[in-house]
């Protein structure tokens, strides 16, 4: 009948409802086929088809074997909350683990920046989901060494403290720069930190920001596991 929805269309917008409004918060692996197709009274068919619709529309991801997990919510990880607090004030089922925070010199860096001096302060962290431990992404962050920034490697970061607002203390706001972004496959070292194999295919962000003035604020190199996050233009 004209207007009427198929059925894996109704289940599809009902699921989608509940993604959208944090009954199924990111991380969390959905009920399987079965409980499915008994909770809406259909076949496990059209279970599939209503999986594959929010799959396409980005919502979930299906692990072969493991099942459907729900996906972020399109937030980027340069949230200008910063990461920790995004995430914390949306409860999504993941964590921060800090790797290192050192001084660090990149001559090659200074150069590709534009910059007299090549010291920084780099911050490594990973993102891993709470319920397997799966690690979602790697972020490498050089940083000025101001003041404010150069205590890092001494005391660390905060329990929910970002990034963004030790930036902001140091003075430094971001107010412009540049973003890319491509798809590579991780190398040796790399695997080793996102507990993958060499050679699993990650996209990969480099963005660097500047103050009003110009100063450098930040470059960061981001691996994001492409079945978490996607990106996403908007225009006009």
């Amino acid at each position: 009948m004209t207007g009427v929805p198929l059925r894996h269309q109704r289940v599809s917008r009902v699921l989608a409802r509940e993604i959208r409004g944090g009954r199924h918060p990111a991380g969390e692996r959905l009920p399987g086929e079965h409980a499915l197709a008994e909770r809406f009274g259909v076949s496990r068919t059209t279970v599939r088809a209503a999986l594959a619709e929010l799959f396409e529309q980005g919502l979930i991801t299906t692990r072969s074997g493991k099942g459907s997990y729900v996906l972020f919510d399109g937030r980027p990880p340069d949230d200008p909350l910063g990461w920790a607090r995004a995430q914390a004030l949306r409860g999504d089922a993941s964590r921060e683990r800090l790797l290192a925070v050192r001084e660090t010199h990149d001559t090659a860096l200074a150069t590709e920046l534009g910059l007299e001096k090549d010291a920084f302060v780099c911050v490594e962290r990973t993102r891993e989901l709470v319920a397997d431990g799966t690690v979602l992404s790697y972020e490498r962050s050089h940083l000025p060494p101001v003041p404010a920034v150069r205590e890092l490697p001494a005391r660390g970061l905060g329990t929910g403290e970002s990034l963004s607002e030790v930036l902001l203390r140091a003075g430094l706001r971001p107010d412009h720069g540049e973003q890319r972004v491509c798809g590579r496959r991780i190398d040796a070292h790399e695997a080793e930190l996102l507990h993958r194999a060499p050679g699993e295919w990650f996209l990969e962000t480099r963005r660097t920001s500047r103050t009003a003035d110009d100063a450098f604020v930040e470059h960061v190199v981001s691996l994001l596991d492409p079945d978490h996050f996607r990106l996403t233009l908007t225009f006009g």
